[in-house]
């Protein structure tokens, strides 16, 4: 796999080094509008080399496949759904009368919970509990997405290929894997597996 055999795929210069280009025409390609795509890629650019998710092709394929399965192509930064459906979840930190609907996914990782909001607001230094809805800004939500994904190892097991383990601890179980799986495979192909 190679940085370079994306670019070429994606019609870019290939220099093998993934900046804000690459990332923007990338997010375009699996379904981003431009404008997302610019301000995803403006974080991205930043925040996936200080969580070293840039540092090889393999945490990179697992990393954007997972957030494009759970973003919908980088369409939708909230989640579609209500929330109703995690009001008074416990495990998710979920304890008042509509924190389901407050603390639903949002940001390309689909942030959910009070407890999530509380923990990665705090560890950012944001105020996410009281102010849900900024985890659905591109910027904002990228930047909770990489955190997330070093705080939890996903680099280690991207590291290992292991789709299911990641699958796992993004989602709590293992819904929509097989789309996780293909858009992991449309990845690697991009930066010239197979």
């Amino acid at each position: 796999m190679s940085f370079k055999n994306l670019q070429k795929a994606l019609g870019l210069d290939d220099d093998g080094v993934v900046g804000r280009a690459t990332l923007t025409a990338l997010f375009k390609r699996l379904g981003a509008s431009q404008t997302r795509a610019d301000e995803l890629a403006l974080a991205a650019n930043v925040h996936m080399r200080t969580y070293r998710i840039l540092d090889n092709e393999l945490r990179f394929a697992h990393f954007i496949a997972q957030l494009a399965h759970e973003s919908g192509g980088f369409k939708y930064m909230e989640e579609i759904a209500s929330g109703s459906a995690y009001e008074y979840r416990s495990d998710l930190g979920n304890t008042q009368k509509g924190d389901g609907t407050r603390y639903k996914g949002r940001g390309p990782i689909q942030l959910t919970g009070r407890a999530n909001y509380r923990k990665y607001g705090q560890s950012l230094g944001l105020d996410f509990e009281n102010n849900p809805q900024i985890v659905a800004l591109p910027s904002i939500g990228m930047l909770v997405a990489c955190k997330y994904w070093a705080d939890n190892g996903l680099n280690e097991l991207a590291d290992k290929d292991d789709v299911l383990a990641i699958t796992r601890k993004i989602n709590g179980g293992v819904n929509g894997l097989g789309d996780r799986k293909a858009k992991l495979e449309i990845i690697k192909n991009l930066l010239g597996k197979n």
